[in-house]
């Protein structure tokens, strides 16, 4: 029961016994939950420095009712025994820095790397804390913040859309005309077409089908602008892409920026901003081409074994087995 995700009425159900009565005498009796070192503290905090290693990330979960908890990883375990090194409530650098300090300095300073996000307590944590760790920003954040930028240009664009077609509509009534929208030659009407193309605008052009290349044509005949937006987002991509080194990144950074400001786009003059003030921990990708991804998918395995509990009822007892399995 201890070493795999699986709960007490599931197992009741299939030895045909109470789950919530069977959950009661594990937790009581059957574990050594009351005798777990980390009971006193574990909704505050846990920490199993044993799980230290060269390699960490951190990110943060919700566990319940929207409770933010900081996690931090051991890239090493791969997801399974021996992954958790902390897990902190909320996410406030100093409650995050205590914790971690908890660790002895021998093992802290051999930390070399740790992935994250652009979180500013997460950087000022893991500054403190890892001395001779490389901070890398998780490469896929960055990109996600040229998504959303375009994103922003196709919404803009549809509330225009959508704000035209009213006018027509009332213009149509009071005149006791029959409003007809233009429909264009793939069938949708301007509306359709800016909420259709969410999802070609996520996709590199290579990957289109051919009805959403048809679709991103008339897009862009109609809307240069979300056109050169899409582009910009795209050459970002490719930095991580073919990139071999800091330096040589660091140079494609230095045109892009230019693009972006020749562009005026005003949603990717803050990407760039956003880029140009975490520049070297973004860079520091091109060290071991890192990404925060083993954290994104421990983030799923406990959404997974929270799905699982249904629900997290008793926060400790929650964490407690989550560290039997993880840590």
């Amino acid at each position: 029961m201890d070493n795999h995700p699986i709960s007490c009425y599931h197992l009741g159900h299939y030895f045909q016994v109470d789950g919530k009565q069977l959950q009661e005498q594990y937790k009581e009796h059957i574990s050594d939950y009351n005798g777990w070192d980390q009971k006193d503290h574990a909704d505050e905090w846990m920490l199993f420095s044993k799980n230290v290693s060269p390699y960490l990330s951190i990110d943060e979960t919700a566990l319940s009712n929207g409770e933010l908890y900081t996690i931090v990883t051991n890239k090493g375990a791969k997801g399974r025994k021996g992954a958790i090194v902390a897990m902190i409530k909320g996410t406030v650098a100093e409650d995050i820095i205590r914790v971690l300090k908890k660790i002895p300095e021998r093992l802290r300073k051999k930390v070399k790397e740790v992935t994250m996000d652009m979180a500013a307590n997460m950087q000022l944590a893991i500054k403190r804390c890892f001395i001779n760790a490389h901070r890398v920003i998780d490469r896929f954040h960055v990109q996600k913040l040229a998504y959303d930028a375009v994103q922003e240009c196709r919404i803009k664009y549809r509330w225009e859309a959508l704000d035209a077609e009213n006018k027509a509509i009332a213009l149509a009534k009071k005149n006791k005309e029959r409003y007809q929208p233009e429909i264009l030659s793939n069938g949708d009407t301007l509306k359709q077409l800016l909420a259709r193309s969410r999802y070609l605008l996520f996709k590199h052009h290579s990957k289109w089908t051919l009805t959403q290349e048809n679709r991103a044509l008339l897009l862009f005949e109609r809307y240069p602008l979300l056109k050169e937006a899409y582009g910009l987002s795209l050459n970002l991509g490719q930095i991580f892409k073919v990139c071999k080194s800091k330096q040589q990144a660091f140079k494609k950074l230095a045109i892009w920026y230019n693009e972006v400001e020749k562009s005026g786009i005003e949603a990717f003059s803050t990407v760039s901003r956003s880029v140009q003030a975490h520049y070297l921990s973004i860079l520091n990708f091109f060290i071991n081409r890192s990404t925060n991804a083993s954290a994104e998918s421990f983030n799923a395995k406990v959404k997974a074994f929270r799905a699982t509990s249904r629900g997290v009822r008793d926060i400790k007892f929650f964490l407690f087995r989550l560290s039997k399995i993880y840590a």
